[in-house]
């Protein structure tokens, strides 16, 4: 049986290694790699365009793609449109409630969805993939109808309800996932040992899930400040930074000023340094 088995793998191996098939998977074997750095470029060009640009001289009225010479006086002149900075600030406030609101409510419906199996736990996961799946035009003319309806003014306040509204469920399935390799015999030998419930999450139960929670979190933030369709139903008078370079736009005739550019640069590279230190503090976590 032995001697068999081994003629069979000795037949196997000559036959993976003749030489037409060797070169075959030498030819094909860039093809693969050559596509995926073009999609990775491709999808990377607009914001090389945008770090580029933030840098050309001009006459600051539109952004320029003649280059003009090396520049940061744009960055120095961030607050040149005043309703720009109330924009940027208006996203950034609303980004960082709607992460704080979003990733306690999501942590504990992840908490309760991943531990226990209750009546209705079925109905509210097809609700949050539901809300997952939903196109944004439909959420957003839901959210408009149900302010009309409840004369709810629309503003600052409206947006924050909506942002978390569909950010919520991100965090809800990160940290449900999580929760699902969380061994239970942690979680027991906590309250063996005379950890009441609450410690035994804060001790326990969060460090393992953090990695989930960190997670959604990032997406909840990165949702919410660039968000247009859903915002652009439910925010009134109030403007973020999406809707004010959509407008500034549409007033100009197709164009914006340079600081548009600074802004999506910094923007951009806080992004970065936040994906760079949840990786760093996983590592070091492993």
């Amino acid at each position: 049986m032995t001697a068999i088995a081994g003629a069979a793998l000795e037949e196997a191996y000559e036959q993976d290694h003749r030489p037409g098939r060797r070169r075959r998977r030498l030819r094909g074997g860039w093809l693969l790699p050559f596509w995926s750095w073009v999609v990775i470029l491709w999808l990377l060009a607009p914001i090389v365009v945008m770090i580029v640009f933030s840098f050309n001289d001009g006459n600051g009225k539109a952004v320029s793609f003649n280059w003009q010479g090396f520049t940061f006086k744009w960055y120095s002149k961030l607050n040149a449109y005043s309703d720009l900075t109330s924009a940027i600030l208006n996203s950034i406030t609303i980004a960082l409630l709607t992460t704080v609101i979003a990733v306690v409510l999501g942590t504990l419906m992840g908490v309760a969805l991943g531990r226990w199996r209750f009546r209705g736990s079925g109905s509210v996961s097809l609700l949050l993939f539901a809300n997952v799946a939903a196109p944004e035009v439909v959420l957003g003319a839901a959210l408009l109808s149900l302010f009309l309806t409840l004369g709810i003014p629309r503003g600052y306040t409206t947006i924050l309800i909506a942002h978390v509204m569909f950010s919520v469920a991100y965090v809800v399935v990160t940290v449900r996932a999580r929760m699902s390799g969380l061994d239970p015999a942690l979680e027991e030998a906590a309250r063996d040992l005379g950890a009441g419930p609450i410690s035994t999450f804060f001790r326990v139960t969060l460090p393992v899930i953090m990695p989930g929670v960190q997670s959604g979190a990032l997406l909840a933030f990165a949702m919410s400040i660039d968000d247009y369709i859903i915002t652009s139903f439910v925010n009134g008078s109030t403007q973020t930074f999406p809707l004010w370079v959509y407008g500034a736009s549409q007033r100009t005739g197709g164009s914006v000023p340079p600081q548009v550019n600074v802004i999506g640069t910094l923007i951009f590279a806080f992004g970065v340094l936040l994906a760079l230190s949840g990786a760093v503090a996983s590592r070091k976590r492993a």
